[in-house]
């Protein structure tokens, strides 16, 4: 197993921020919007530098999503920035007519995804976002793993024609990919080649990932590890390509196990290749109060759910 060393903690929100304000700085296109959370979004810097392009809504998403398609008509490219259930399932409809039906070219951003919002609750929190997204024709959904990645991803949104969302979140997490990575849309990366079951991460799961299989080394089991930051559109040959050689699969996500990563790769497997899966996810429940550490462990968002997917995964294996 491959060592993954980090330095640092910080947050994924953090990296959009920092993103958005060097595309302030290198791209006169670029346009934000807000609803009232300018320093939950770490637009601080953006809103500081380049007020002139900046457009504070209020609490008013659905007409946020409105200018932002608006926008588009006169070449701006608007990045919007919310919760993610406000830039979400309150805005839905507006996202469905206004943005994905003709494909304007719209950045969905949207911060304190999942259970880790933590304290803020089930009526803050969103498990159902991922689904919501990538059902929708033209829409690509992002969902990077650390504070480099989702600044790299909020950079490579700008040069992408169509409606995007990208999915972050609030709490620190280890900040171990590369701060000069080349992020490519719809390609997952390998962070660790394996023989044994394959193991596809999104989001804060894929730190997750690279505990359990250390756990896993430990056993003698040899995990190949893929971070899937693209949801949609999926990198079906890196998929099909891992689980061919390994003949079983286990996906981890931050997510109701309907409609997210695993929902994506088990269609994927039915039609290509059938094979034995075990989803590590939400399963048909809301969230609740508590920190992030202690929601994740009581939802089976962790290390230890991943190794016992893997085992079960690799009981069902066949030749």
């Amino acid at each position: 197993m491959k060592d993954f060393p980090y330095t640092e903690s910080k947050d994924t929100r953090s990296g959009f921020g920092a993103g958005l304000h060097e595309l302030g700085k290198t791209n006169p296109n670029v346009v934000a919007l807000c609803a009232d959370l300018i320093g939950s979004l770490k637009m601080d810097a953006f809103v500081k530098d380049f007020p002139e392009r900046f457009f504070q809504v209020g609490i008013a998403e659905a007409n946020m999503m409105g200018l932002a398609a608006g926008l588009t008509i006169g070449g701006k490219i608007p990045f919007t920035g919310t919760f993610a259930n406000f830039s979400t399932g309150r805005v839905y409809d507006q996202i469905r007519q206004s943005i994905a039906y003709s494909g304007k070219n719209v950045k969905i951003c949207a911060s304190h995804a999942g259970l880790t919002l933590g304290e803020d609750g089930a009526t803050h929190q969103i498990l159902e976002d991922i689904g919501l997204m990538k059902m929708l024709p033209h829409m690509c959904v992002i969902n990077p793993c650390d504070y480099n990645q989702t600044k790299a991803a909020t950079l490579a949104i700008a040069d992408y024609e169509g409606p995007v969302y990208l999915r972050f979140g609030r709490p620190v997490v280890p900040n171990f990919t590369p701060a000069d990575q080349q992020f490519e849309i719809g390609k997952g990366v390998l962070l660790n080649e394996g023989a044994d079951v394959s193991i596809f991460a999104t989001g804060h799961l894929v730190w997750k990932a690279i505990l359990a299989g250390k756990l896993l080394a430990d056993k003698g089991i040899n995990a190949e590890i893929i971070n899937i930051h693209t949801i949609k559109p999926l990198d079906a040959r890196m998929i099909l390509e891992s689980a061919r050689k390994t003949r079983c699969v286990v996906t981890a996500e931050e997510h109701q196990m309907n409609g997210g990563l695993g929902d994506s790769i088990a269609q994927l497997l039915a039609r290509e290749e059938p094979l034995p899966l075990e989803m590590v996810a939400v399963n048909d429940s809301f969230g609740e109060s508590g920190t992030p550490d202690q929601l994740m462990e009581k939802y089976g968002l962790n290390e230890t759910a991943i190794v016992a997917a893997v085992e079960k995964v690799m009981a069902r294996k066949t030749k």
